[in-house]
């Protein structure tokens, strides 16, 4: 009984440091919610480029001592620190992003609109071709029913990058306390 005690209570005592060489990975998926893992292969494979590696830290960290106030003058000119988000991601990262999604935006809408421009014709072709050979209105229909399909892709990749670029994201810096003109282009 004492031994199994023991081993208990060594196993108990030894949990800490156990746990505190453990790494912590946090990824945001498409709908802003952030992810918590202890092991990188549950991160799904789309969002491994994102992922932030952290290890908890052993002991909280005691407030830092007040650092005395100094005068700048012209000979210590030095450049402000950059402000960084929660996660320490600067205003570089959040303007890539944000062009990252605009661009697939632009991308998405520009083939939505010659997608769908082609599938207007191939409509209209079919609708004039009343007195043509039936087996070229089946090659017409499938044609048809083949931009239908690209069609509703480009609708659905273009809400996807709106939806980035206008809740997502906004809702990202929000909780990661990034500077909300980041999102904005600059001038």
């Amino acid at each position: 009984m004492r031994r199994m005690v023991l081993l208990i209570l060594i196993v108990l005592l030894s949990s800490p440091w156990i746990a505190s060489d453990q790494e912590i990975y946090r990824y945001v998926d498409e709908k802003g919610t952030v992810h918590f893992v202890d092991d990188l292969t549950l991160v799904p494979e789309k969002y491994r480029d994102q992922v932030q590696k952290k290890k908890p830290p052993e002991k909280p960290s005691p407030p830092p001592a007040p650092v005395p106030s100094k005068t700048v003058t012209p000979s210590s000119r030095e450049s402000p620190p950059a402000e960084k988000d929660l996660l320490g991601r600067g205003e570089d990262w959040w303007r890539a992003k944000m062009k990252e999604w605009n661009d697939k935006l632009l991308n998405a809408q520009k083939n939505y609109d010659l997608t769908y421009a082609a599938l207007r014709n191939k409509t209209k072709e079919l609708e004039n071709s009343k007195f043509k050979p039936d087996s070229l209105k089946r090659k017409l229909k499938a044609e048809i029913k083949e931009l239908e399909a690209k069609v509703k892709d480009w609708e659905r990749q273009r809400d996807e990058a709106k939806n980035m670029v206008e809740k997502v994201l906004p809702r990202q810096a929000e909780n990661d306390r990034a500077n909300p003109d980041w999102l904005k282009p600059k001038e």
